[in-house]
């Protein structure tokens, strides 16, 4: 009995070895118009940091959270910037006051002359008639000439004046972006890979805070021999294979291919491989998928990446999944 059973043990193992074996072979003949390069997922990395040295009051979210689009990141203390502000608000009323009184003054001014103006129309026809002197007359040009010089003289302030509530004005306007800036919040939806400050470190300007990965462009980067990516074009077909997944075919379209060439990456480790050149590659997959299965989207994972290099070439059925069906 003991016997059979050990029998039928190596049968069994010797059954299983057959498959792996046979299905590893299948995987590593590629069809013609197919080739396929080692790589790892990746999506870029936005650093969320301070504009202005700060100490940081709130941070609002995790390592590993998901975040959307203006999401809060984190709050500055901006006690300081708040106050600066409104003295800047004080500094526009005073100048807009003071833009008033020029104003009063300047109609002043218009009357005053308004005034020498009709005094000195009288003083020239009653000097017609030989009621007044000729002095008199100079006496009233000479007050005419005092009333226009003090109206020149109050508009000229009215220019100072415009120029105060700007400047006033300006200051008040970077205050308020500022303290804007004192709230940091998600530019793109993505997942926190790092947060790197606490509430009540004092950070200096360009402070980092935590560091966004980017979900908007998820991609895996691979390498490919010059003789390949000659027939390469831009938006082909691509499959990734996750070694965490390795049944799941994710489809991929590739978004760009390295104008320079480059040795192969120090993970290959055969001499042969590392002496020839190669080209970096990026096989992007769909912004639609990445959304939909966002909760399960990480970086840094290996893998395998083909490329269709000829359009008629037909995908094998293990490069196939319910992802590429569903997937334009």
């Amino acid at each position: 009995m003991r016997r059979l059973l050990l029998l039928l043990l190596v049968i069994v193992i010797g059954a299983a070895a057959a498959g792996g074996w046979y299905y590893l072979k299948q995987r590593s003949s590629l069809p013609p118009g197919i080739v396929a390069g080692n790589g790892r997922v990746e999506a870029n990395e936005i650093d969320i940091a301070t504009k202005y040295a700060a100490r940081v009051l709130e941070i609002a979210v995790e390592e590993g959270e998901l975040v959307q689009a203006g999401q809060l990141i984190a709050r500055l203390d901006t006690r300081d910037l708040e106050a600066q502000y409104r003295a800047a608000e004080a500094q526009i009323a005073q100048a807009e006051e003071n833009r008033k009184q020029v104003l009063a003054e300047i109609r002043q001014r218009k009357s005053e002359l308004e005034l020498a103006d009709k005094e000195l129309q009288r003083t020239l026809v009653l000097s017609g008639k030989n009621f007044v002197s000729e002095q008199k007359v100079d006496q009233q040009r000479n007050i005419r000439r005092t009333a226009e010089a003090a109206l020149a003289a109050a508009e000229s302030k009215l220019g100072g004046a415009d120029a105060a509530i700007r400047v006033a004005s300006a200051e008040a306007e970077r205050i308020r972006e500022l303290l804007a800036d004192g709230t940091l919040k998600a530019p793109k939806a993505g997942r926190i890979l790092f947060r790197l400050a606490e509430p009540g470190e004092v950070l200096g300007a360009g402070g980092k805070v935590a560091t966004l990965l980017d979900l908007s462009d998820v991609y895996m980067t691979f390498f490919l021999p010059t003789e390949v990516v000659g027939r390469l074009a831009i938006g082909a077909p691509a499959r990734i294979l996750l070694d965490a997944v390795p049944d799941l075919a994710v489809p991929a379209t590739i978004s760009f291919v390295s104008a320079r060439a480059q040795f192969t990456p120090k993970q290959v480790e055969t001499r042969s491989e590392r002496d020839r050149m190669m080209y970096r590659v990026k096989a992007r997959v769909p912004q639609s998928l990445v959304q939909q299965y966002l909760e399960h989207v990480k970086t840094g994972l290996t893998g395998m990446a083909y490329v269709k290099l000829d359009a008629a070439a037909d995908w094998p059925s293990w490069l196939q999944s319910d992802l590429t069906r569903d997937t334009p």
